[in-house]
């Protein structure tokens, strides 16, 4: 990275802090802020179902709670974006919300797997009222910081590297997430493991995380503008609804969510398919191998096809694979790990384009407006995250409960096929109706980069 200004429109980089150690700083955090992610997402059906015995029943509640509290928090994102927008503090209007959300998200995130020796209803109960805030502190910490990469990073192929970066090394954290929690977790159980050596586990981890996370408050600037005067929220949300590249981005995103449904319910399936949750780890590394591979490689793909022909092609080669793996079945682990792997690299090529969509959006319209809202924008970005995992969750789940699985069910091979249909031909479907909309993006100023 270059450490020299660089200017787009009335906007230029702050380098009080060198461009490269904001970078640095950045993927650090979001290495930190993934940790806790994937703890939550990846693992919760796991405790909840293994460790605290929650039934079928309590499942259908549980998933129906997340779903819920993923569509709140995805409303609210817009909000807190917009929230953003009109923040106005010596540290800029993004950071602030950077420092002071990362102690609740830690807290939060060790009580989800603290829920106590109760009645199942009461068990739900908790687990309810901590999720729905733990969403509200997850959205307070995610959108700022997806804003502030936009922010720092003026030059768009300087941003798309640091995206490549932030989403690769997310991916990491989530391989050592996916790979070494459960052991953790069998080790701080002092014995077999047990719920209270995952509450352990997860406390750890979460204020590792948000110690790391903090790097985005200390360590970086955001970008030094022109003084303009402060749109009021209903500009805000009229100026982003009439991005309409952004709104593209933002509807393929959502219909594309059966790429996470492994994610979300893969610990659990291992489970279902192959008995012992550990198994998720070799489902774990080959998607999380794909990732790392595609998000480190896709910016030196763009420099030849354009942001958009790259993810319809990912789409429709994401949703081949998915019933290639459909056709393979889950009975030969090897076959599994090696279309896992291959799904994986669309996945990471998603991540990485889906971001560099919206932050060339966002320029486009500073461009042609000369209004620049990194938060409400960028809100997008985590508002349709939080929709796909919701969505995700609830199709897994809704499968489960179709097969009629819990701790004590005695697994049928019906039963299993039910639930791989979930992860195959599920995301096969959704990955083909995601790339729809992408045909129909365009910016309406020439794009800098000439990607999009």
């Amino acid at each position: 990275m270059t450490d020299s200004p660089t200017v787009i429109g009335t906007a230029k980089a702050d380098t009080s802090i060198p461009l490269s150690v904001q970078g640095r700083a950045l993927v650090a955090a979001g290495f930190g802020q993934n940790v806790i992610l994937t703890t939550v997402t990846t693992f919760i059906l796991v405790y909840l179902v293994e460790y605290v015995k929650i039934s079928t029943a309590g499942i259908a509640v549980v998933t129906t709670i997340i779903t819920v509290a993923k569509f709140l928090d995805a409303i609210a994102d817009p909000l807190m974006g917009s929230i953003i927008d009109t923040t106005r503090t010596r540290w800029g209007k993004l950071r602030p919300f950077v420092l002071f959300s990362a102690a609740p998200v830690a807290v939060l995130t060790g009580l989800l797997f603290t829920v106590p020796h109760l009645p199942e209803a009461g068990q739900l109960v908790f687990f309810g009222i901590v999720y729905f805030l733990w969403g509200f502190a997850y959205t307070v910490c995610d959108v700022p910081f997806w804003g502030l990469i936009g922010s720092a990073f003026p030059d768009p192929r300087m941003r798309t590297r640091v995206i490549s970066n932030v989403r690769a090394f997310g991916a990491i954290s989530l391989g050592l997430a996916t790979l070494g929690l459960p052991y953790l977790a069998a080790a701080l159980s002092f014995g077999k493991t047990d719920a209270a050596g995952w509450s352990r586990a997860v406390f750890l981890i979460a204020v590792m995380g948000m110690g790391l996370y903090l790097l985005a408050f200390f360590l970086t600037r955001e970008r030094i503008t022109e003084a303009r005067t402060r749109l009021t929220i209903r500009q805000l949300f009229g100026t982003l609804f009439r991005n309409t590249p952004l709104l593209i981005v933002l509807i393929g995103s959502v219909i594309g969510f059966g790429r996470q449904i492994v994610q979300a319910g893969g610990a659990l399936f291992a489970v279902i398919a192959y008995g012992d949750p550990l198994y998720f780890t070799y489902i774990g590394a080959a998607i999380i191998a794909g990732v790392v591979i595609a998000s480190f490689l896709t910016p030196l793909v763009l420099r030849r096809f354009s942001a958009r022909n790259l993810m319809i092609v990912s789409s429709f080669a994401g949703a081949a694979l998915y019933l290639a793996l459909w056709a393979v079945g889950f009975a030969s682990l090897i076959g599994m790990i090696v279309f896992i792997f291959l799904t994986g690299l669309t996945l990471g090529i998603f991540l990485v384009v889906q971001t560099t969509l919206i932050a060339d959006a966002v320029d486009d319209v500073e461009r042609r407006t000369g209004v620049r809202n990194d938060g409400i924008s960028f809100a997008t970005l985590t508002f349709s995250s939080k929709i796909m995992g919701s969505l995700a969750v609830l199709v897994f789940g809704a499968f489960v409960v179709l097969a009629g699985y819990d701790a004590t069910a005695t697994v049928t091979p019906s039963m299993q096929n039910i639930v791989f249909l979930s992860i195959t031909v599920v995301p096969a479907i959704s990955c083909v109706l995601s790339a729809i909309p992408f045909f129909f993006y365009r910016l309406k100023s020439a794009a800098p980069s000439g990607r999009s």
